[in-house]
């Protein structure tokens, strides 16, 4: 198959148990739950999404080598020593990287001595062999991954509340506020909710505080 990518860049990972983490993204084009087109808000099954994932600015990849040497090459250091025992690490998001996201892409960069993570909305299988996994629910929308290491839910938002997850097996529970004009409001209450329900934590998105992408 070929691969649509919208951007791949190296950063700061600036949500989740992973916040602070050097990475390079890799963001593929296209979401099952909103076109990414602004006259398509109204009725998309995603309302608040804040990212671009129209296009493929970044190229179409042919194959799986194609694209892992692509992102390898975006690390600006890969020396053992730098890392000082831990790999360097690659999220996969979107858009909805399930769309695109395979197996053999997974096993040729794990080949290469990287360490994978995906950011998802939950809604798609995902394939197997993936280092560390993020749901992030979208309204009502039925889970398909139901497991993971951190489910992180942007909230509050209609069709959902964090009762509804919290049987699931995920490692974190993070709840962030929506940035959306009543960000100080959500906010306040995101961190009211996780002082009585201490089984969750609060998300910020660090990476707009520090001014990285």
């Amino acid at each position: 198959m070929a691969y649509r990518v919208k951007e791949i860049f190296y950063t700061l990972q600036g949500e989740g148990a992973q916040a602070g983490r050097p990475a390079v993204f890799c963001r593929f084009s296209g979401c099952n739950l909103w076109s990414g087109r602004p006259e398509d808000r109204a009725t998309a099954k995603c309302r608040f999404c804040d990212t671009d994932f129209v296009g493929a600015d970044a190229g179409v990849f042919a194959t799986a080598e194609e694209l892992a040497q692509t992102v390898a090459a975006t690390f600006p250091v890969l020396d053992p020593q730098a890392y000082g025992g831990r790999k360097p690490y690659i999220v996969f998001t979107g858009g909805e990287p399930a769309l695109q996201l395979t197996r053999e892409l997974i096993d040729r960069l794990h080949a290469l001595g990287f360490e994978l993570g995906v950011e998802s909305n939950g809604t798609l299988p995902l394939p197997e062999g993936l280092d560390w996994i993020t749901v992030s629910p979208k309204g009502s929308n039925p889970l398909a991954t139901t497991s993971g290491h951190e489910l992180k839910l942007v909230w509050p938002q209609q069709g959902c509340s964090p009762e509804d997850f919290e049987d699931l097996d995920f490692r974190h529970f993070l709840l962030q506020p929506c940035d959306d004009p009543r960000n100080k409001a959500n906010t306040r209450e995101c961190i009211a909710y996780c002082l009585l329900h201490p089984r969750w934590s609060l998300g910020l998105q660090t990476h707009k505080w520090v001014g990285v992408r």
